[in-house]
């Protein structure tokens, strides 16, 4: 299939197209168009031309739209998760969760969309305040411009889209090279839904080229990106003054108490590991366990893993499929193989089995091995023994990341002190630091990012301001 560039409500073909290729078949899936400047710079023009239209467009229409895609979507959820299947090698149960959690997030958008408010301010609390009426309203940015990653290629769109329209901005979307499928996809449902032309824009090509057009133009006044942290630092010193919203990376931990359910927190652990892949920015990738219970709980989470199932991402009944490039295995295995001549220990998995890199536990990590010190974004995850939650705690803060971290434990206090101690954006009790839904506010710190997704946070980031203040002296 030959794709084409949505500018402006219309579908335009490429002057250049590339070949797009299954991650896990190696098979040509799509042709797809490469932007042209000029084409970046008409898409940017429509956004910013046609901002207006939905700008004073009344919030309950905005809604409605809203709420169209995501009906769309939910008659079309085995057609939309087998197009992620295709282009992200995600396992069809995988991509069929994040179909639902995609119709779940625009249904959020179209509630919160109504939701937009001000505040009244109290003036007369200030000597200079007296006879005079004040309150906020928040106003739409303008023109956003839009990068999302390979990962979550439907739902990641819909974090940005979503709250972008209820908020009344226009977008210039730019997706993952290797996902663009799921992107146009979107598109024809917005334009299906009603979405007046111009209002989002869609276009593909070479991030380093094209997302530096969009992140540099004047006319582009707030950026959103989920990816790496090497390109969120370079986004944020090319944007200048305009707004610029980060969603990074992590290694995620997870703190395992004594006395709390092994069982299930070994069948919890492996899905907040190997689920996509390892491809999840909070993908469970340390782990430390109280050495009391070290033991059982690696041989229970070496036995669970060991059930997954391995192969094509169209099987229904596949766990673990293809990392998203040949690159990204032979990056794992440098990186496994490094952590072997330091002196770690491969309890499962650590090689490639038909362009497949198996999942892997490993212990006896250094701290500074890339396994365990930079995002492995990969089914890979290390396992260590610790003395005190407080070591543990310690070895999760002793890194550039904090996005999220968990801790299993039936003890109140060290519960309540584990969430005040660790330093990241979420501390998810009783469960797998990978635990999300799209309502809550999802964000990091230190690398991890600058800012907070989940729809209402990220309306609040997607508009500005105004103060309004009345002199009731002079009108009466």
């Amino acid at each position: 299939m030959r794709k084409q560039l949505f500018i402006n409500g219309n579908w335009i073909d490429g002057e250049v197209y590339r070949e797009l290729f299954s991650p896990f078949s190696h098979e040509k899936i799509a042709e797809i168009p490469v932007a042209t400047m000029g084409q970046v710079e008409e898409a940017i023009d429509a956004a910013e031309k046609n901002q207006y239209k939905i700008a004073f467009m009344p919030l309950f229409e905005r809604a409605y739209i809203l709420n169209g895609v995501a009906d769309l979507l939910e008659k079309n959820r085995e057609k939309a998760a087998k197009l992620i299947s295709l282009e992200a090698a995600k396992p069809l149960k995988t991509a069929l969760v994040e179909v639902d959690r995609t119709v779940e997030t625009y249904k959020f958008a179209a509630e919160e969309a109504k939701r937009i408010h001000g505040k009244m301010i109290p003036m007369d609390a200030a000597k200079g305040g007296m006879n005079r009426l004040g309150y906020t309203i928040q106003e739409p940015v303008g023109v956003i411009g839009a990068i999302t990653p390979f990962n979550f290629p439907m739902n990641l769109v819909a974090h940005k889209i979503g709250p972008a329209i209820a908020a009344g901005n226009s977008l210039i979307l730019k997706p993952a090279e290797q996902t663009p499928l799921s992107a146009y996809y979107v598109a024809e449902l917005f334009e299906e839904a009603g979405l007046p032309k111009g209002v989002l824009n869609v276009v593909t090509g070479k991030g380093s080229i094209i997302g530096n057009q969009i992140v540099t133009n004047d006319k582009v006044k707030m950026i959103t990106f989920t990816g790496s942290p090497r390109v969120g630092k370079e986004i944020n010193v090319k944007a200048g003054l305009k707004k610029v919203s980060l969603e990074l990376g992590s290694n995620a931990g997870l703190l395992v108490d004594q006395h709390t359910n092994l069982d299930e927190i070994a069948k919890s652990s492996v899905v907040g590991a190997f689920s996509n892949q390892g491809q999840i920015c909070i993908s469970l990738q340390r782990i430390y366990v109280m050495q009391d219970v070290y033991e059982e709980f690696v041989k229970k989470f070496i036995a669970e893993t060991k059930k997954l199932t391995i192969g094509d991402p169209l099987d229904g009944q596949t766990d673990v499929s293809a990392l998203i490039t040949k690159a990204d295995v032979d990056r794992s295995l440098s990186w496994i193989e490094e952590a072997k001549s330091e002196g770690a220990k491969v309890l499962v998995g650590g090689y490639e089995k038909e362009g497949i890199l198996l999942p892997t536990i490993l212990t006896d990590v250094k701290t500074t091995s890339n396994v365990s010190s930079q995002e492995v974004f990969a089914p890979i995850v290390t396992v260590s023994s610790i003395k005190t939650i407080d070591e543990g705690i310690h070895l999760i803060n002793d890194s550039k990341y904090g996005l999220q971290a968990g801790i299993f434990t039936n003890d109140i206090q060290t519960a309540l002190d584990a969430s005040k101690k660790l330093e990241v954006g979420g501390v998810i009790i009783n469960d797998i630091p990978t635990f999300r839904v799209d309502q809550m506010p999802y964000g990091g710190v230190k690398e991890s990012g600058n800012t907070k997704e989940g729809i209402k946070y990220a309306i609040e980031e997607m508009t500005n301001t105004k103060l309004v203040v009345w002199n009731q002296k002079n009108t009466l």
